[in-house]
């Protein structure tokens, strides 16, 4: 491709609005253009990269026995109403006025509807469907360019089993098939253990990317044994010790306390582990909001996305003017102790397991200004249940208590789960088995975000001078840069180098051809871009017949005779990938 004829936008200073280097670099190069707020144009350099990813992920897909689809990215309300999903994403889901339709988010839906009248029999399984197309989500603030965007490509996969063995070997293929496509677009990535929230299901992985620029933060033991999203990540803590005191729990005046750090300040006190940190939850339900308190230790930190595993991903935190009509006190005064019936619900209490069976607690005791001391959690607190509920912290323990933990964060680029029965059932598919009994498909879903992919490929490969192209996903193998001098010599041997490399070696070869742009700036685009390799035609170094190769991830420069600069070009290609 000449330059001359590609539409390359470059920009020399960063988009003032950008702030992860992906978002900066991706708009610099060229590669895409916003067009409002979490809406991206893809530009032709930034098209031809993610139809790179693409193609990987289709060759990898069709290797496991996959399918191609293309759904319509509109859907009716109703498929969503019958799996409950409509409620489940809310705001975050684009509806059209006055017309029963939604902008799909994801397709499970529409996939089992087509499942439904064709896959009537055991003997039509396995099978894997995927497509690559446009999804929607009304992200309340988009943030980092592609990686947190309302318009997104995404490859979803699924696969339609009849057995649950079925099922783990499918689920076992896509997830090699993942590894493979991601170590194709070469990736520094870690597979983690993952919360499935609105996809619903069981077993459920995460495909991360560790990288500043991550939205997640993942857990890593220091052996590597252990890897999960914090959202579900587990570690050893030595529970609270239970002291068998029976001390009669009583009430006491803290005017003007609203945290655990400044009970602790008034308290005089250093060790958290017996003040109880209590938040309270509701969860919507037919029959009128439930309402859960939960208790962690004063120095731990409630994980949501751990009670949504329990609850459901409806439940919310309580609103502040929620909390009086609930416990009677405003927060950082309520507690566990003395909760009424609210609208003939009693209020759900759950504990942490650190806490399991405490005594000699302090939490607030649902009055303003006043906490109660010596609570005994078996004794005070009839009904209540213990979960896993709290979040882990850098450098606890394993479960195994053989290694230590490390927390950084991470871009998620893939994520696959086991649903199994979930939409089946609830869309009606179903399949006869060998006995002629009717069964729901058992199903899983697979998905990789496809400009995410590649700008997490981008955080990861850079510089100063911007981007650093390697192995498969590389727009194009050769920049090829003529520098025009007095006389043709130089544009007639770059059009030999252009026609060799594209006509007779087809190689992906941009050609900066540009004749009115002085030196300086070609090289700065030439590093911007970061094709791997770059080779130079110029009238200084013709003059000893020779070209100069540039290798863009080092930095290094090579001279080589005229005559020997394709070839030479072609072993570093082949060299470096």
């Amino acid at each position: 491709m000449r330059l001359t004829k590609f539409f390359l936008p470059t920009l020399k200073d960063d988009p003032v609005d950008a702030v992860t280097v992906s978002h900066k670099l991706m708009i610099r190069a060229g590669m895409i253009k916003q067009l409002t707020s979490g809406v991206y144009s893809s530009l032709p350099f930034g098209l031809i990269a993610f139809r790179k990813v693409e193609n990987i992920i289709r060759e990898e897909m069709n290797a496991i026995g996959g399918n191609e689809f293309l759904l319509p990215a509109l859907s009716p309300h109703e498929l969503w109403a019958e799996t409950g999903r409509m409620e489940d994403y809310g705001d975050l889901m684009f509806r059209i006025k006055n017309r029963e339709l939604v902008l799909c988010p994801t397709h499970e839906e529409v996939f089992t509807s087509i499942a439904k009248p064709n896959l009537i029999s055991y003997k039509d399984f396995p099978q894997v469907w995927y497509q690559i197309q446009s999804k929607f989500r009304n992200e309340e603030r988009p943030r980092a360019g592609v990686l947190r965007a309302r318009q997104f490509t995404m490859k979803d996969a699924y696969s339609l089993d009849a057995t649950w063995e079925g099922l783990d070997s499918s689920y076992n293929d896509m997830e090699q098939a993942y590894r493979n496509i991601f170590t194709r677009c070469g990736l520094d990535f870690v597979v983690v253990s993952a919360h499935s929230g609105a996809m619903g299901g069981s077993a459920s992985e995460e495909f991360m990317v560790p990288s500043s620029a991550g939205e997640d933060n993942i857990v890593i033991s220091e052996d590597g044994s252990y890897t999960s999203n914090i959202e579900v990540a587990v570690s050893f803590v030595e529970k609270n010790e239970r002291k068998n005191s029976d001390l009669p729990f009583e009430e006491f005046h803290t005017p003007d306390i609203k945290s655990i750090d400044e009970l602790a300040g008034f308290l005089n006190i250093t060790d958290r582990s017996r003040l109880a940190k209590s938040r309270v939850f509701v969860r919507p339900a037919k029959d009128g909001d439930d309402y859960i308190l939960v208790l962690v230790r004063g120095d731990d930190e409630v994980n949501e996305m751990k009670l949504q595993n329990y609850f459901g991903i409806n439940i919310r935190p309580a609103h502040n003017e929620e909390l009086a009509a609930i416990t009677g006190a405003d927060a950082g005064s309520i507690g566990p102790v003395g909760l009424k019936e609210l609208k003939n619900k009693k209020v759900k209490i759950i504990a942490d397991l650190l806490l399991e069976e405490a005594d000699e607690l302090i939490s607030g005791a649902n009055r303003n200004d006043y906490h109660i001391k010596n609570i005994d959690l078996k004794r005070d607190v009839p009904g209540i249940e213990y979960r896993d509920i709290r979040t882990v912290k850098e450098g606890e323990q394993t479960l195994d208590r053989k290694s230590v933990l490390r927390i950084t964060k991470a871009i998620e680029v893939g994520h696959i789960f086991k649903l199994g029965t979930m939409y089946s059932e609830a869309l009606g598919a179903k399949f006869l088995d060998a006995d002629g009994k009717e069964n729901p498909i058992i199903m899983g879903s697979y998905g990789i975000g496809v400009e995410r992919t590649l700008a997490a490929f981008i955080e990861q490969s850079n510089d100063e001078k911007g981007i650093i192209w390697k192995g498969e996903i590389a727009p194009f193998k050769i920049l090829l840069i003529s520098l025009s001098g007095k006389t043709d010599e130089v544009k007639i041997l770059s059009e030999s180098f252009y026609k060799e490399l594209t006509e007779v070696r087809n190689i992906e070869t941009l050609y900066d051809d540009r004749e009115d742009v002085r030196p300086g700036v070609k090289f700065n685009d030439a590093d911007l871009i970061g094709i791997p390799l770059q080779i130079i035609a110029g009238e200084k170094n013709l003059k000893d017949g020779n070209v100069e190769i540039k290798i863009r991830s080092t930095g290094e420069k090579i001279l080589v005779s005229k005559e020997d600069a394709v070839s030479k070009a072609l072993e570093l290609i082949y060299l470096k990938n």
